[in-house]
């Protein structure tokens, strides 16, 4: 079964009596998607690839929050199971982070029960310990270092030994932008890190994938994204570092592209030139054609 059958199905599975006929006659009339599907699926498989994120049978952890960037990564390497040549295991962790306003993660278990992957929700008391007990006025450095710490646990009591997180193309520029601006380095995550102390391997699949890619993705397969209760969504220095890079990517068009061709030529943290056709260097040709 490919990923837009079992998308299809899973939507329409949540559908009764006279939704349903609007839905298929909708869908139906959308082949142009399974091109986008295609899309994900060729850019998720350069970067598997191009840094060797995957040795034959790992069991992968995809560290699913609810949003658009999680579930495309989990959509994508549920595809990609089924055919990349080398054979690896797969499934999925939400770090509950105990939020007063409980979030309902029922879509997406259904999500993955469609796309056969072990769905784990590992309750926490995050929410309680940065805001009740701390209470952190710059809450989002100590939440996320904290969630990493209870995937990364999760994910070594499941039998993992890799990681799989959904930091896309814009997330990566963003991150260097971000300790440039405030901490005055030069650096970034890496596409593949190795964790000693938990003999976990931390892999990027997505780090090609440029955001907009994954909106328009995540909007026509109609994922079940859940939106965060936590009273810092939306109000962080990297929210302003998006529209900043925004605007002056308009002034300077392609900006963000040389941002990430800088990243690669300076080697810099992991990240590396990619001879031929291969990586971001392709997105940039299909994206901007030489002229006749």
């Amino acid at each position: 079964m490919t990923l837009l059958t079992s998308l299809w199905k899973h939507n329409l599975s949540n559908l009764e009596g006279q939704e349903r006929e609007p839905f298929l006659e909708r869908v139906l009339s959308l082949p142009y998607i399974m091109e986008h599907i295609k899309r994900i699926l060729s850019y998720t498989r350069r970067a598997l690839d191009d840094y060797h994120m995957i040795e034959a049978g790992d069991k992968i952890a995809i560290g699913v929050s609810a949003g658009k960037d999680s579930l495309t990564l989990l959509c994508a390497m549920a595809e990609l199971r089924r055919f990349y040549p080398v054979p690896f295991e797969l499934i999925a962790i939400t770090i509950d982070m105990g939020f007063e306003t409980k979030m309902d993660f029922e879509p997406i278990r259904r999500l993955c029960q469609t796309l056969n992957v072990p769905y784990h929700i590992i309750p926490t008391e995050i929410s309680h310990l940065i805001f009740d007990v701390r209470k952190e006025k710059s809450p989002c450095s100590l939440c996320a270092k904290m969630r990493r710490g209870a995937l990364h646990r999760a994910a070594k009591d499941l039998g993992c030994n890799v990681v799989a997180l959904g930091h896309h193309f814009d997330d990566v520029v963003e991150t260097f932008m971000l300790n440039l601006f405030f901490e005055g380095r030069l650096g970034c995550f890496s596409p593949v890190t190795y964790l000693s102390r938990m003999e976990i391997k931390l892999i990027r699949p997505m780090i090609y994938l440029p955001e907009k890619d994954v909106k328009y993705f995540t909007s026509k397969a109609e994922l079940p994204t859940i939106k965060s209760p936590c009273p810092a969504d939306g109000n962080t220095q990297r929210e302003k570092m998006k529209q900043l890079l925004a605007t002056l990517d308009r002034q300077h068009n392609g900006l963000r592209y040389r941002i990430f061709g800088a990243l690669q030529r300076g080697n810099i943290d992991g990240f590396y030139e990619v001879s031929g056709m291969q990586g971001i260097k392709a997105y940039q040709e299909e994206t901007n054609p030489t002229q006749d």
